[in-house]
């Protein structure tokens, strides 16, 4: 999963790629607030309003790939996340950990009718993170532009990216996803913040679906719900950009693709998301949502096998304790900080521990939203190593709803 913001939609002819952007923008965010509105024609029930001419679950989708790996038009909302911990090839040993993330967020169903090419029906957003592990840093970048030729878009398949924008203010080039063939290729850069990444996958086990056909449930109500899939295995190399230095990385990534047009229910606050890859080949991907007084309101785990197969974990049959917390001094929102992991079934039990605390990504162009979004490692009861993965953690601290 990943966070993705709908709400916050810059005026026509504004561009929010910029911090000045953003802050420019400030006094209008109420009338697009009122803009975004007024695109609604219904709702789902249980969940947020949603405009009818959006595409729903129920609609039904048959899987193609890898043109499926494409946008998927007529949905609100989707994205294309990868995370991987990685390390230099050459001593002396430095451990790192990155997030990319592009959004596509629809504004509405269907193109306005100008004669402009800076007309846009839906934004390109997009987060980075690069964790040094050694260094005990984490750095987080985004960019927000309208869907336009001049600063973003999407491709079709099979021609040109899957996905691309300019960089944030500052930094000349693009962010791109593209396919290679057999996974993804991607960039992304920051000059201010001081890194960038340039990395090349390719997959160790075939995709999966999660749940029933690829339809990841998040609720009991008809729309709330996404297309899901997951690559849980990419080898990957690569380069990073650290602070003028060049560095050559390889290691393992995690690729998710989802798309929907109403996730969160209007009784929930958030969710807790993990992909791990365990040591003895197998992957796993959980996920809870909570409601408004922080009980669990939905779960669902996929455990995949060393060859790719994968099985959909019923309620009782994988647990997720809470050990530990961590408060964050930026933002006051106290999140989980350390989790054991049990599948009975699949004799599973991990802890995993974040490698830094503060991993928490600060939005200065989506109305002040922050999560935590980190790495973390898997450890067995007597302390020796059983794996790696991600935690994304949202909906914690005042008035931080997820706003989708």
């Amino acid at each position: 999963m990943a966070v993705a913001v709908v709400l916050l939609v810059p005026l026509a002819g504004s561009s929010w790629g910029t911090r000045r952007g953003a802050e420019a923008a400030g006094a209008g965010l109420e009338r697009a607030a009122t803009a975004t509105a007024s695109v609604r024609a219904g709702s789902v029930p249980g969940g947020r309003d949603v405009s009818p001419a959006w595409k729903q679950i129920a609609d039904g989708h048959v899987w193609s790939f890898p043109g499926d790996h494409w946008p998927h038009r007529g949905y609100r909302t989707e994205w294309w996340y990868l995370t991987g911990h990685l390390e230099t090839d050459t001593p002396p040993r430095r451990r790192f950990a990155y997030q990319f993330t592009l959004f596509r967020v629809g504004l509405l169903p269907e193109p306005p009718g100008l004669d402009s090419r800076w007309s846009a029906a839906g934004l390109i957003m997009g987060h980075a993170a690069l964790t040094d592990v050694e260094a005990g840093t984490h750095r987080f970048s985004e960019l927000l532009y309208r869907q336009t030729p001049f600063l973003g878009g999407f491709g079709r398949h099979p021609a040109g990216p899957i996905a691309w924008s300019r960089g944030p203010a500052g930094t000349d080039g693009t962010w791109e996803l593209s396919w290679n063939g057999e996974a993804f290729d991607l960039r992304a850069r920051d000059d201010r913040q001081g890194f960038a990444f340039s990395l090349q996958t390719r997959p160790l086990k075939p995709l999966v679906l999660h749940g029933a056909g690829g339809v990841s449930r998040k609720g009991a109500a008809a729309g709330a719900a996404s297309w899901y899939y997951s690559f849980t295995r990419l080898a990957t190399e690569g380069e990073l950009h650290v602070d003028g230095r060049v560095l050559r990385v390889r290691g393992m990534s995690w690729m998710d693709q989802e798309f929907s047009s109403s996730h969160l229910g209007s009784a929930q606050i958030g969710w807790d998301w993990f992909s791990l890859q365990l040591d003895d080949g197998r992957d796993l991907m959980l996920y809870l949502l909570r409601d408004r007084r922080g009980a669990v309101d939905h779960a669902q785990a996929t455990l995949v096998s060393v060859d790719g197969g994968a099985v959909a974990l019923k309620a009782g049959e994988w647990d997720l304790q809470v050990l530990e917390q961590w408060r964050s001094e930026a933002t006051g929102a106290t999140y989980p900080a350390a989790w054991r992991i049990t599948v009975p079934g699949g004799a599973i039990d991990v802890r995993a521990e974040p490698v830094l605390a503060n991993q928490e990504n600060r939005s200065a162009l989506t109305g002040g939203l922050f999560y935590w979004e980190g790495a973390v490692v898997l450890r067995r009861d007597d302390g020796r190593p059983a794996g790696r993965g991600f935690v994304e953690l949202t909906g914690y601290g005042e008035n931080n709803r997820p706003p989708l």
